[in-house]
């Protein structure tokens, strides 16, 4: 059996966000010794393994409980997580497209800046009127 700070460093997962993961149902209530700390076996730390690898893999809370709930039920179809997955890879795809945008005009903005004054700054002038920019982009994070 592990404690909270056992279980977190075998994960690299702080103590706050298994406690938070307890809180939101991702991960189950811990039994507890008669002092009233947490024990975890190995089924919490598979779960939260899995948990914090999809994370990284970048599937919001949403994504994981269902995966979860899939993995809970070893009969269902695969082709549920394979949805899943496939929706994540799809979002991963449009953030890099955004981000090569973005890439592609802040290449293009720092090449056409001739080191003058900043009255002339090129790359003032793109952030100062967004007509200026010649690639479409969105906000990062919006």
């Amino acid at each position: 059996m592990l404690t909270i700070g056992s279980l977190a460093k075998k994960t690299g997962t702080k103590v706050q966000t298994i406690r938070y993961y307890e809180q939101i149902g991702l991960m189950p209530e811990p039994g507890r010794t008669e002092g009233g700390q947490r024990r975890y076996g190995e089924a919490e730390l598979d779960r939260l393994s899995f948990v914090r690898h999809a994370r990284q893999l970048g599937f919001s809370l949403g994504a994981i409980r269902e995966l979860l709930d899939l993995s809970d039920h070893p009969g269902k179809s695969c082709s549920e997580a394979d949805a899943i997955a496939r929706r994540q890879l799809k979002q991963v795809e449009q953030r890099l497209a955004r981000l090569e945008a973005l890439r592609t005009e802040l290449k293009r903005m720092v090449l056409e800046c001739s080191g003058g004054q900043t009255s002339d700054c090129r790359v003032l002038e793109v952030l100062r009127d967004h007509s200026e920019c010649l690639t479409e982009h969105e906000e990062i994070g919006a």
